[in-house]
């Protein structure tokens, strides 16, 4: 919900070649109770103004000579990433209303000014604006849950095949190589029966941390199942290289862990694939990582197999 300290703290711009009529607009919205009212007689600098300050409403005059309030429009339009750019046209010239609805702007006034249509107009924009970005950032905030793990913060497996879709078409582009990692932890369900959830939720969370830790910031570590971990390796230049990062994965897993003033230790088995050897999509490179996975458990565990087919 909007609040109305919302509506009055929201950054406005006014737009008008007559700074008289600029200063006297700015004055008229401030003794209302608007807080953040700034105001350009150049129409040429708009456009780098709401670039800096992300204005939530920009009273645009029509008429002006140069560039015009058409023009100014156009190019906030060019730059508005959804599409929405917050102009409340003001013009004399009762032809331009419809002209200005459909070049972008959301609603307009008129000149000579009626104090109590320009406030009402002023806040029913902010209003409808504020509401437009909360929906927006909900939306947004949605998606990154729907993609995440709850418990570490890592990426979940959704965000993981979308990052390794991602890696193997820009291998395929600079005909490189990509590694898919399956790590999973061993003896992590007797740690959870014997000290509890919570103390396996407190593993759980510095695994991740320490897997974070190895990789670059490029590479995408994920939580795919309950101590089941998997990472996408953006670019391997070889199988050492391949090598090197997952043993040091195994090797941090391994140190000891301090969890309310009780030391645990536990080891990690990993399972590798690597485009395009492995597979040429990320469900076939998950699933040669997987069998490689399974190797590594019956070889004894706490190390790595990288898969046969490389």
């Amino acid at each position: 919900m909007v609040s109305e300290t919302d509506i009055l703290n929201a950054k406005l711009l006014i737009v008008d070649d007559q700074e008289l009529g600029a200063r006297a607009l700015k004055q008229m919205l401030e003794e209302a109770g608007y807080h953040d009212v700034a105001y350009t007689t150049n129409p040429y600098e708009v456009c780098e103004l709401h670039c800096t300050n992300h204005y939530k409403l920009i009273l645009l005059d029509l008429q002006m000579p140069g560039m015009n309030g058409f023009q100014v429009m156009q190019d906030l339009n060019a730059i508005e990433a959804d599409g929405y750019a917050p102009v409340l046209a003001v013009t004399a010239e009762p032809a331009y209303k419809l002209h200005a609805l459909k070049a972008g702007a959301k609603d307009f006034i008129s000149k000579p000014f009626d104090a109590e249509e320009v406030l009402t107009r002023v806040r029913n924009m902010l209003e409808i604006r504020l509401l437009h970005e909360s929906a927006r950032n909900a939306a947004t905030a949605l998606e990154i849950l729907a993609q995440q793990d709850p418990l570490t913060g890592l990426g979940n497996r959704r965000l993981l095949t979308d990052r390794i879709s991602a890696a193997l078409a820009n291998a395929r582009r600079n005909k490189s190589a990509i590694a898919v990692v399956y790590l999973d932890l061993d003896g992590f369900k007797q740690v959870n029966d014997t000290s509890g959830h919570r103390t396996g939720d407190a593993l759980l969370k510095t695994v991740a941390q320490r897997l974070e830790s190895v990789v670059r910031e490029e590479d995408t570590v994920a939580r795919v199942g309950g101590d089941e971990f998997m990472i996408a390796l953006w670019h391997v230049a070889n199988a050492s290289d391949v090598e090197t990062v997952s043993a040091k994965l195994i090797e941090i897993v391994s140190q000891p862990y301090l969890i309310e003033d009780r030391s645990f230790t536990i080891t990690a088995s990993a399972g590798v694939s690597v485009y395009p050897a492995d597979g040429e999509d990320a469900d076939s490179l998950m699933k040669s990582a997987d069998a490689a996975l399974y190797e590594a458990k019956r070889s004894g565990k706490n190390g790595f197999r990288i898969s046969r087919q490389m």
